[in-house]
């Protein structure tokens, strides 16, 4: 059998043992990686990457940035500074029809870009945004649809999860693919806020108008909150002027939550324990998945699949726009099944050499991964953030996944206009 054969086969394996088996998803690429390696070149081979791997993994000066801004995401998840986010858009525009659907959307980009979490936002507007809504009859489908939506805007509004692990998988810059997931967030938080005001303007009982706050009560709303897009435009803004790095981002970031719980006075010794727990917990399970994504790397290397993969869509003479859309079914579909990390640990290593050989831009196409997969948080049969809707509400499912359906079309038509128009996501990059 050939070594491609053998690749080929390493994936099918993978694939089962992720679906079928339900596996952990970096287990089971750490042990196919072994195996095929192990066949194809022996066992002192296999020894010698299973030995070397996980080090040079951890080692590796980026991935420092990983573990920072899981530390800074955890730190304000863990305090109120989300309530008061939402409290003070709700304020602003909670009047309008639809408005505090609009306001849980918004809250929730705000929410994102300090956490990068899509988890931690939807179980944060679960809490806060649901019963406000539900107090001022807010169809259900309407609110949970828009709190389960929203919530996935985690992964793509830097600082995101999801585009660390894209930039450590591909040696892409986390800077540059930040900066690039910056106006698609913000695009897509528009478009959210169209799709309700288009529903609810159809569908007037849909969203009705909360209660007005006078002018006063909504400039006192912000004085909670100004601290907060301060560590934002801090990070971030470091980031894309070239002050720091990435990883100094993270650092800055962790050490400027810290000190806004401080002084809020929030942090108490059994937050600051569950912090430190979860933080670890969270970075540990990251850093393990990227280890066998980068065991099961070196196999697919040996075998040669992704070059081969190349060259037969090479020979097939089809329009490189057509697997692109082939790829994002695939993206699609495997986001129903796979959570965010899994997916894209799983394809990245046979997918990414694909894209560079048909030209597309990897900083690009990092973020429309992470749409596509956003899409996947909230699409049927396993849809992580509805399921999470579902765990801590009474709402059934069918009803949640029925409201996703106009935010869904949303995210579609963010990925087509980034797809005719990809300067949305790379005009600041160049300008860095």
């Amino acid at each position: 059998m050939g070594a491609e054969f053998i690749g080929l086969l390493g994936v099918i394996v993978l694939v089962v043992l992720l679906l079928f088996f339900r596996m952990w998803i970096g287990l089971a690429m750490a042990l196919v990686g072994f195996a095929g390696v192990f066949y194809l070149q022996g066992f002192k081979q296999a020894f010698g990457v299973i030995s070397t791997v996980p080090y040079e993994t951890v080692a590796y000066y980026p991935m420092t940035a990983l573990p920072l801004f899981v530390l800074m995401g955890v730190i304000v998840g863990n305090t109120s500074i989300g309530e008061d986010l939402y409290y003070a858009v709700y304020k602003w525009i909670g009047a309008l029809r639809g408005g505090l659907a609009s306001a849980t959307v918004l809250a929730c980009a705000v929410f994102a870009a300090i956490t990068g979490s899509s988890a931690t936002g939807t179980v944060l507007m679960a809490k806060v945004a649901l019963p406000q809504m539900q107090k001022y009859k807010y169809d259900d489908a309407m609110a949970s649809g828009c709190i389960a939506s929203a919530g996935t805007m985690g992964i793509l509004i830097p600082p995101s999860m999801g585009l660390i692990l894209y930039g450590l998988l591909t040696e892409q810059s986390v800077g540059k693919l930040f900066i690039a997931g910056f106006l698609p967030g913000i695009l897509l938080t528009v478009l959210f806020i169209l799709a309700i005001v288009f529903t609810t303007t159809l569908r007037p009982d849909l969203g009705p108008a909360g209660p007005k706050a006078t002018f006063r009560v909504k400039m006192a709303s912000l004085k909670k909150t100004w601290h907060v897009v301060l560590l934002f435009l801090l990070v971030l803004g470091g980031i894309y002027q070239g002050i720091f790095t990435p990883t100094e981002a993270g650092a800055i970031g962790a050490f400027g939550a810290f000190v806004i719980v401080v002084l809020t006075r929030q942090l108490t010794y059994k937050i600051f324990l569950a912090i430190l727990k979860e933080a670890g917990a969270t970075s540990a399970m990251i850093f393990l998945i990227i280890i066998g994504a980068f065991i099961f790397m070196k196999f697919l290397g040996i075998s040669k699949l992704p070059f081969a993969l190349v060259e037969i869509i090479e020979r097939l003479q089809v329009s490189k726009y057509v697997v692109f859309a082939g790829i994002i079914l695939l993206y699609i579909v495997l986001g129903m099944f796979l959570e965010v990390y899994s997916a894209v640990t799983f394809t990245i290593p046979i997918i990414y050499p694909v894209i560079l050989a048909l030209g597309f831009d990897p900083i690009w196409f990092g973020v429309i991964v992470v749409l596509v997969i956003e899409m996947g948080l909230i699409t049927p049969p396993v849809g992580m953030n509805a399921f999470i809707l579902a765990g801590m509400t009474e709402l059934p499912l069918q009803t949640i996944f029925k409201g996703v359906a106009p935010f869904l079309l949303a995210i579609i038509l963010c990925i087509v206009l980034l797809t005719i128009f990809p300067d949305i996501a790379l005009f600041l990059t160049r300008a860095m």
